[in-house]
């Protein structure tokens, strides 16, 4: 399967990154990315691994996600043969209104 990332999701796992470096330093942000990876890497294999999120319930598209290291939240959805990343966010912040902001 094809993996694509939403810009809105790119930019949101930078800004993790780039919290988890100035917070715990460039070593923790690396492991962080290759985790994000790693999963990411499990996901083309079994795209249906993550629960549907009840955040974008209303929603004509399954939402799925998982949590990574307990710090971000990796939101997608499946559609024909590709995995659509469509949010990525610091689960320490307002969830409902970040799931307003994650566009189809």
């Amino acid at each position: 399967m094809e993996v694509v990332w939403d810009r809105g999701a790119i930019e949101g796992q930078r800004q993790v990154a780039i919290y988890i470096r100035h917070k715990f330093g460039t070593q923790h942000a690396r492991k962080f990315i290759d985790e994000v990876d790693r999963i990411v890497g499990i996901l083309k294999d079994n795209p249906h691994i993550g629960q549907i999120d009840p955040l974008f319930e209303e929603r004509a598209i399954a939402y799925r996600s998982l949590i990574i290291q307990g710090l971000s939240k990796l939101v997608y959805y499946v559609k024909d043969d590709t995995i659509r990343i469509a949010a990525f966010w610091d689960t320490r912040r307002e969830p409902v209104a970040q799931a307003k902001q994650t566009k189809i």
